[in-house]
């Protein structure tokens, strides 16, 4: 009962704190309408087990309710923890030659270090600063771009894990694109958009998986761009897709969007049109990690 009247307690703490916070990543209209039909923790405990459980979830991803500027700083330190060690992993993989491919590892820490780094999301509150909080874990990283990538500082294992030539100067481009493009994201999104989540899958899940599969089954080539592969688009368009649905219904279980077909269908029309501009000549003279996050926020501010 002890455990129960905390919670109780905590759960009527965060309602007004929710319904009290003018923000512009504010709670979605979906979340707040959980809140105000749930009168009290009494009501929601006479519910079905299902539901208790559900509730309990999105709980149980605050670590310091009564206290959000706490949760938030704990939050940041803990991603920033997780982004770093996903980094030296891979970092030491690379280092080691345990695999000899560079490319396949510098391409597993392109799907994995942004879908890693949105997956922590739901640890912070919803204070307006906690997008800001979160926004500085990649942030930092665009530091360690600039000092690695002009020689101020060597780091053998982030450069073989991050560029093809092993040619630290690289940093400065696709990887330094790739920090930036996360960093305002968090920052000007957050997971209360579903234009974040477009971007993050189809950078990360879609053109990371692209190249893999190019190289291992793209024998036919694109007829408008011989660098590029019909295996290669296909697996794009279908990893940003299924990775923009599922992390779509994975922020939907602590109430930041609500899923719905027509959702879905943008984030289908997203992930067809990065797909189609990734392609394209221009993407590989410019850049991919610029091209598709920039095409996502364009067409998802249209059709999301």
């Amino acid at each position: 009962m002890v455990v129960i009247d905390v919670f109780q307690q905590h759960y009527q703490v965060n309602h007004l704190r929710l319904l009290q916070l003018p923000h512009l990543n504010k709670p979605s209209k979906f979340l707040l309408t959980r809140f105000q039909n749930s009168n009290n923790f009494s009501s929601i405990s006479r519910r079905k087990p299902q539901t208790r459980f559900k509730l309990l979830k999105v709980k149980a991803m605050s670590l310091f309710s009564p206290n959000p500027v706490l949760n938030d700083i704990t939050s940041t330190v803990i991603t920033s923890g997780v982004a770093l060690f996903c980094l030296q992993f891979w970092g030491e993989i690379a280092k080691r030659r345990i695999i000899k491919d560079q490319i396949f590892i510098r391409k597993c820490v392109h799907i994995n270090i942004g879908l890693v780094f949105m997956l922590m999301w739901p640890l912070f509150s919803f204070r307006p600063q906690a997008a800001y909080l979160a926004a500085l874990v990649p942030g930092v990283n665009i530091i360690r771009m600039l000092v690695l990538g002009l020689g101020l500082m060597k780091d053998e294992s982030m450069v073989m894990s991050m560029t093809r030539s092993g040619d630290y100067r690289e940093l400065l481009k696709g990887p330094l694109y790739y920090a930036s493009t996360a960093t305002l994201v968090s920052a000007v999104y957050w997971r209360t958009s579903p234009i974040a989540i477009a971007i993050i899958c189809n950078l990360c899940a879609g053109d990371g998986l692209a190249d893999i599969m190019g190289r291992r089954f793209g024998k036919k080539k694109l007829p408008h761009n011989r660098n590029k592969s019909y295996a290669g688009s296909i697996a794009m368009a279908i990893a940003g897709f299924l990775a923009s649905v599922g992390y779509m219904h994975f922020f939907s279980q602590f109430g930041f969007i609500k899923e719905s077909p027509s959702l879905v269908l943008g984030f289908l029309i997203v992930s067809l049109a990065t797909t189609v501009v990734e392609s394209l000549p221009i993407s590989t003279e410019i850049d991919d990690n610029l091209t598709v996050p920039l095409t996502a926020a364009l067409v998802g501010s249209l059709v999301l």
